[in-house]
């Protein structure tokens, strides 16, 4: 199967600013995605940005660079302009790696395209055991239906355990789409469950499209959405 690896990256950033370009021992963190991604058996990485210091720094270490507008409201809009730039077949398979996700698993990234079979999109969530991470709105949780297809994202707990345990899931910001819908989907109306949840996938939700969902057996490392993660971060790579 064949498909491409699409990394949006920003320098501008409200809690972090240059985070593309931190330091990861010796290396900045969106080549350490790169380097993940091209062990997931992408048949190309490309870097989406629009900032020349993220992209010298992609090409210095090897890895290809599409060049955005700097107006996008999302990663997904930034996604969408690249995959036009880079023409890619609409049949083509498109994953969206989160610039800020330097521990990925590339075996992951590689079962999520796999699992765009008979949706719109796919992504991936883990089981979540931790009481703290059920409560923290900045882990964002997913419930599934019975056919592992996403009824629902949210920042807070779901499903309600009125009764019994039940399993509790926590959502990995990865995205497989085909590069036809990836164009359509930057194209619809923002929903105003997304407004309301800040999660830009109730787009597609919210406008009857379905969402696969690959559930990972291990739990999926963190990404670095602000500068105290990093040490976290730097100790797993080391």
């Amino acid at each position: 199967m064949s498909f491409s690896v699409i990394i949006p990256a920003r320098f501008a950033s409200t809690r972090f600013p240059g985070k593309p370009l931190v330091d990861l021992a010796g290396k900045p963190m969106v080549v350490r995605v790169c380097e993940r991604a091209a062990q997931s058996g992408a048949s190309a990485v490309h870097v989406a940005t629009d900032d020349e210091r993220i992209a010298s720094a992609v090409k210095a270490h090897g890895f290809e660079v599409v060049m955005t507008r700097a107006d996008h409201a999302s990663g997904t809009d930034r996604l969408a302009e690249a995959a036009g730039l880079l023409k890619l077949d609409d049949k083509h398979i498109v994953v969206n790696v989160q610039g800020d996700e330097p521990l990925i698993d590339p075996a992951l990234i590689r079962r999520v395209a796999e699992g765009l079979a008979g949706a719109e999109m796919a992504t991936a969530c883990h089981a979540i055991h931790d009481a703290a991470a059920l409560a923290n709105p900045n882990v964002v949780k997913v419930v599934l239906d019975a056919k592992g297809n996403a009824l629902y994202f949210s920042r807070s707990r779901i499903p309600y355990p009125r009764e019994g345990d039940p399993a509790c899931y926590r959502h990995a910001g990865i995205y497989a789409y085909r590069a036809g819908f990836l164009k359509r989907y930057a194209a619809l109306a923002p929903a105003p469950l997304e407004k309301a949840e800040a999660l830009e996938q109730l787009r597609a939700l919210w406008h009857g499209h379905r969402i696969a969902v690959v559930v990972s057996e291990t739990e999926i490392p963190p990404g670095v959405d602000a500068p105290q993660d990093l040490e976290a971060v730097r100790r797993m790579l080391a």
